[in-house]
């Protein structure tokens, strides 16, 4: 659905704090939870190296608001067993070490693709993600963008937002297809409050170039 949901935001937002699973860096599971609820998401989708933490349950979240399915792509079975227990009710559970593969033949439809940085080949599991997107808009997130440190690349047109162990968003906006060149573009802009030491996070439209 490629509107924007202030009201799936901010339940999806409170949905997770109601949750109460708070961990280092919270405002990373509240802010992704924000995101997928407020794109009223359909297929969210998650592939990550060991225990996903508390970042699976925004997804959960972000579901329980849109009505969406949440999918989780582990690597080995050890790593299903120790974490399916707790979400088996809310959370698909697939094994694949091909994470590009798996996306791109069962998930093109996915709305919603959030990818561990610490994942070998990320960055080629993030472009694949990208390029694969058939829905008409759909978010490319990554989780713990520091974890690339001096690796980490923009080639693949993503924001670096400085949450938690950092993330990398992406937007696609795709027509009959293709990826649209026109038309207005939006991304997330953080402010500190030199004050208080707060961030607080726009989303903000631009235009393209024209030239």
């Amino acid at each position: 659905m490629d509107c924007w949901s202030a009201e799936n935001a901010t339940n999806a937002f409170l949905t997770t704090l109601k949750m109460g699973e708070r961990g280092k860096a919270p405002d990373v599971t509240e802010f992704i939870s924000a995101m997928a609820g407020g794109n009223n998401s359909q297929l969210m989708v998650m592939a990550c190296t060991g225990h996903p933490g508390s970042v699976l349950l925004g997804l959960v979240a972000a579901a329980h608001q849109t009505g969406g399915r949440v999918v989780c792509i582990l690597r080995s079975e050890e790593e299903m067993h120790a974490i399916k227990g707790d979400y088996a009710k809310f959370v698909e559970f697939v094994i694949g070490d091909d994470v590009k593969t798996l996306l791109a033949s069962n998930y093109e439809g996915a709305d919603f693709v959030l990818i561990d940085c610490k994942l070998e080949d990320f960055q080629q599991v993030f472009e694949a993600a990208q390029q694969g997107v058939s829905v008409k808009s759909a978010f490319i997130v990554g989780y713990n963008a520091l974890h690339e440190g001096p690796k980490l690349s923009f080639d693949h047109k993503g924001y670096f937002l400085p949450i938690g162990e950092g993330l990398l968003v992406s937007k696609i906006r795709v027509s009959q297809g293709k990826n649209i060149g026109g038309g207005r573009r939006s991304h997330w802009v953080v402010e500190v409050d030199e004050c208080t030491g707060e961030e607080h996070l726009y989303r903000v439209s631009t235009s393209p170039n024209t030239n």
